[in-house]
């Protein structure tokens, strides 16, 4: 789930208004609308007035624990010394490096999709 799915979830579990929300943050309705239309992300510089009016904090914001609801979902898989092995590899890169492999994933998974399909 992205930033602004998880604000536009959390606007809607209690019931606030996307105006008053614009007025509580200070935030143009047009920017607020952006988010959703566009499918973009608020801008660095607003999270902290965003958790302040949400009262909620910039980790659950940015990584989704506590809003997302497969945030904590177990996962019952067994993990072999070559998984491993794969972590400690992913955990030795830079944070760019771990985003393309994460991308990476990503479009692999759409492939993967899409071949099932046809």
């Amino acid at each position: 789930m992205t930033i602004s799915e998880r604000i536009f979830k959390i606007l809607k579990e209690r019931n606030i208004s996307q105006s008053a929300f614009c007025k509580v943050t200070g935030l143009s309705g047009s920017t607020v609308s952006d988010w959703k239309t566009k499918n973009t992300n608020p801008s660095a510089d607003k999270i902290m007035d965003i958790c302040a009016a949400l009262e909620i904090t910039p980790e659950q914001l940015l990584s989704g624990k506590g809003i997302d609801d497969d945030y904590n979902k177990p996962i019952d898989i067994k993990v072999s010394f070559q998984d491993k092995e794969l972590l400690v590899e992913y955990h030795e890169l830079g944070n760019e490096q771990q985003k393309r492999v994460q991308a990476y994933m990503k479009a692999l998974k759409k492939l993967e999709k899409l071949e099932d399909w046809q």
